[in-house]
């Protein structure tokens, strides 16, 4: 799945989705799925109403977030079985209602990492069970992604129809960037979009994030050279936390990173002109770093019916190595 499926998922089912990356274990599962239902059905409807009865029988701490009036919900769990007790018993509230329900969790990837060993199996008997609810699983990780639903060693294995997402055309998005800017009646150049999209890699976060520090300039009509420093802005203020990231890696990693970096597109890391022209070694010191780098997230694999390459896996850290090194 490409960065940004979680805005395209929201748009097409009108809901909201559940992003659990910052969860830890089953329980903040739990957690993270009550306040995401709790929030689509408020507690002044019915069956909103009916759910937080359902969740009160399980003792949660139930609290408002001051800003947004948001519920928030948290449990104190003895024990595991407190939390898959819990999970079983929402799965089946939601069967039971008369209309069809659908769950869009994102980075379900981060599922593999909780402390429990039995969670996939755990989740994959109780979805099995269930027939008015449907999900759709998205995640950053097309390589735990993967392993999670085409593995036949893994619970999920076949249970799922795969759609990998392409980029967002660039038509369609410096026509959207236009079109945000013209209803604030702000004016940005056709340079400046192009620069922004080509910068960013059409990447939804990085292009969000370019988008949003423009859109609080005080600028009205934004060309190619605004964007430049911006860009320049951005990079400079997150350079602290990428200098630190090289006392996290090993001299041979960190130069592989800059090497991807700056080719952006690395098809060949083991060849002899690559591993000459930055200066990294033998082809097992290259293999054992880009596997280090691909565990740390750092790096991404990415192919197509014809080739796969390696990229660095955040835009402005890459941009950052690239101006810098």
């Amino acid at each position: 799945m490409r960065p940004g499926r979680g805005t395209f998922i929201l748009e097409e089912i009108r809901g909201k989705r559940n992003d659990i990356y910052a969860s830890q274990s089953i329980k903040e599962f739990t957690e993270s799925l009550s306040q995401a239902i709790l929030q689509q059905i408020p507690e002044q409807k019915s069956i909103g109403k009916r759910f937080l009865d359902l969740l009160k029988g399980f003792h949660p701490i139930l609290s408002y977030d001051a800003l947004t009036g948001q519920p928030e919900i948290s449990f104190e769990f003895t024990e595991q079985k407190g939390a898959e007790k819990t999970l079983a018993a929402i799965f089946q509230f939601l069967e039971t209602q008369d209309r069809r329900i659908l769950i869009a969790i994102d980075e379900f990837q981060q599922i593999a990492n909780y402390p429990e060993t039995n969670t996939e199996a755990l989740l994959r008997s109780y979805i099995q069970q269930l027939k008015n609810v449907r999900f759709i699983f998205s995640g950053s990780n097309k390589h735990m992604m993967n392993e999670l639903f085409n593995s036949a060693k893994r619970p999920f294995f076949s249970s799922t129809q795969m759609m990998p997402l392409a980029a967002i055309p660039n038509n369609f998005y410096a026509t959207f960037i236009k079109n945000k800017f013209t209803e604030s009646n702000r004016e940005i150049s056709d340079e400046a979009i192009h620069f922004l999209l080509t910068w960013t890699r059409t990447h939804t976060y990085y292009t969000q994030t370019l988008c949003n520090h423009l859109y609080a300039s005080s600028l009205k009509r934004i060309q190619e050279e605004d964007v430049r420093n911006i860009c320049s802005d951005l990079l400079s203020s997150q350079q602290a936390t990428y200098i630190q990231y090289r006392r996290l890696l090993s001299p041979v990693q960190w130069q592989l990173l800059i090497a991807i970096a700056k080719e952006e597109r690395v098809f060949q890391p083991q060849s002899k002109a690559f591993l000459a022209k930055y200066k990294i070694g033998t082809p097992a010191n290259s293999k054992r770093a880009l596997e280090a780098l691909l565990d740390k997230e750092m790096i991404f694999k990415e192919e197509d019916l014809r080739n796969s390459w390696y990229q660095v896996y955040d835009v402005f850290l890459s941009r950052w190595l690239q101006l810098t090194f």
